[in-house]
């Protein structure tokens, strides 16, 4: 027998109310949070009281766990509502100098830890511009995209660090300021490391290419933000104007007007002849070496950014050229000043874009009567290449002496190796025996060629009024 009062209103407490014989038991079984508006009583005298998950309270325990189960699927999927996949396994390196890691991507953030120029990292997700990463100390945190390299960027450093091991060293030089160092020849390259200012170096080749112009570098800049960014750079087609000149309409055959008086007409005067045509200006140049940090790291680095590692007293006889690379051949004992190193320098013009590495060879030795070096063998305007090398040859009963090789481009276009040794402070060509000395091509910046029209004639005419005067 049931009872219902105030059916309008929703439940708040249901009552199940059992009475027996002797006693009566009042259950609480659900509660809500409104107030009690109405209650069931049930009259069961030969039935135990019933169990609260018996199957007439079943269907409100099921709804109850299901809007459970709803809410926290809901929950998961909004707190993992991020771009990119979370622990992919892709490895990254550090190309900036030093970097933070920060607890999230905000403004205000936390900072819990920092990674070096070159470290290993290993991604674990992707936000637009961060990237939570985790270092090899196992510290996680965000750190900005532009500061990570790929690995195929490491590992063609890796590459070219092994293909260069025995390459030889033409000089040893000092950074300027703090480089980064290119993949390969190019200001636009990929880097991954970083040398700081005066750092030493080994330098092992010379290369020249072109500088990129303004709008070749936003071109590469803007792909590289729509690769960063996993879209292609959309191309936008030219749009062909509206109003596009209609071609003339073909009159057909109609009655030819009367002829009008001829009059005089004048011949149109030829348009007075243009200056030559402006020659275009060459495209810029950059000269780049690769060198080798303390640390094993090969780069490519601008040239004009390194200084070679040699005495001022040499340098100031470099008469305005550059010194493109330098040996020291021995050393002398001075009474005065101890031991003393000798020098064969290479030189070229001073500036960018020469296809050839030097076109003149140097060699200073030490003076020990003045105290001071002299040019003890010169050899200009010619085109010479590297790599040059200096060694120790033994010549019997002569003793051993500094020898160095250079190559050298021969008047046929050839390229053939040259050797030389240092006897005392004279230099002299070493020849095999039945070898003869060829011809060596000269550089388009002869001595010959820069003299200014007329000289020549000048000088002439200026000997024939010396002699006629005698």
């Amino acid at each position: 027998m049931y009872f219902l009062a105030n059916r309008s209103q929703p439940p708040s407490t249901i009552y199940h109310v059992v009475t027996f014989d002797v006693q009566t038991i009042h259950r609480p079984v659900n509660r809500f949070c409104v107030p009690k508006p109405w209650f069931i009583v049930e009259f069961h005298p030969e039935e135990k009281p019933l169990h609260p998950l018996n199957h007439r309270f079943r269907p409100l325990s099921t709804r109850l766990f299901c809007s459970l189960a709803l809410f926290l699927v809901l929950l998961c999927a909004a707190s993992c509502k991020r771009s990119g996949p979370v622990g992919s396994g892709e490895i990254m390196y550090v190309s900036a100098p030093t970097a933070n890691l920060r607890d999230h991507v905000s403004t205000i953030y936390n900072r819990v830890g920092s990674v070096q120029n070159g470290d290993r990292v290993e991604v674990l997700e992707r936000q637009k511009r961060f990237v939570r990463v985790r270092t090899a100390q196992k510290i996680e945190g965000w750190i900005e995209l532009r500061a990570l390299v790929p690995r195929e960027t490491y590992d063609q450093f890796q590459q070219l660090s092994s293909e260069n091991k025995t390459t030889p060293v033409e000089g040893h030089g000092l950074t300027r300021v703090e480089l980064n160092m290119h993949v390969s020849p190019g200001r636009e390259t990929d880097t991954l490391y970083q040398l700081a200012a005066s750092s030493k170096v080994e330098m092992l080749k010379r290369s020249t290419t072109g500088r990129a112009t303004p709008e070749e570098i936003a071109a590469k800049k803007a792909a590289a933000l729509a690769k960063a960014a996993g879209e292609q750079a959309k191309l936008s087609p030219k749009k062909t104007p509206k109003h596009a000149a209609q071609p003339a309409p073909v009159q057909t055959s109609a009655p030819a007007p009367a002829a009008a008086p001829k009059q005089a007409v004048t011949p149109a005067q030829p348009p007075a002849a243009s200056s030559e045509a402006e020659e275009p200006k060459p495209k810029p140049m950059d000269d780049w070496w690769l060198v080798r940090d303390q640390q094993g790291r090969v780069g490519w680095v601008l040239a004009h950014m390194v200084d070679l590692d040699i005495p001022l007293d040499v340098v100031q006889y470099a008469e305005g050229q550059r010194i493109q690379a330098a040996f020291v051949l021995n050393t002398v004992q001075d009474e005065e000043k101890g031991a003393i190193p000798q020098y064969l320098v290479l030189l070229n013009e001073n500036k960018d874009g020469i296809p050839y590495d030097f076109n003149q060879v140097r060699v200073f030795t030490w003076n020990l009567k003045r105290h001071r070096y002299e040019t003890g063998y010169r050899e200009h305007f010619i085109i010479g290449y590297f790599p040059a090398k200096v060694t120790t040859e033994d010549f019997g009963k002569e003793g051993k002496m500094p020898v160095f090789t250079i190559r050298k481009q021969n008047a046929d276009g050839s390229i053939s190796e040259r050797k030389y040794r240092v006897i005392g402070n004279i230099v002299r060509q070493v020849l095999a025996p039945g070898e003869q000395a060829q011809q060596a091509a000269h550089s388009p910046d002869d001595a010959k060629k820069k003299l200014p029209k007329g000289r020549n004639s000048a000088h002439a005419k200026s000997g024939a009024n010396h002699k006629k005067k005698r």
